[in-house]
């Protein structure tokens, strides 16, 4: 399954080729190729899949998706503990 995340754009790198910039993910920092988006800016929200920044999106619609992969994350973490037998240890 592909799976595209969002994340802020921090600060622009410079660097001759592709423009590529910094895009905080909840505190861990990745460079992001971001060349497919020449409007984006400091401050906005991308959806970036292996690397490259596919979309822009608002600070909600970001939230919003990053409440719900949390959610789903919780959810199979709960499905697998639920899986577990105590007895069978």
């Amino acid at each position: 399954m592909c799976l595209g995340v969002p994340g802020k754009i921090t600060e622009f790198i410079d660097q001759p080729g592709l423009k590529m910039c910094k895009v905080d993910f909840g505190g861990v920092s990745r460079t992001v190729c971001i060349e497919t988006l020449p409007e984006a800016k400091i401050g906005d929200y991308v959806i970036v899949h292996a690397g490259f920044a596919l979309n822009l999106l608002s600070e909600d619609e970001a939230m919003l998706t990053l409440d719900t992969l949390r959610e789903l994350a919780l959810y199979d973490e709960e499905e697998i503990l639920d899986g577990i037998d105590p007895q069978s240890e």
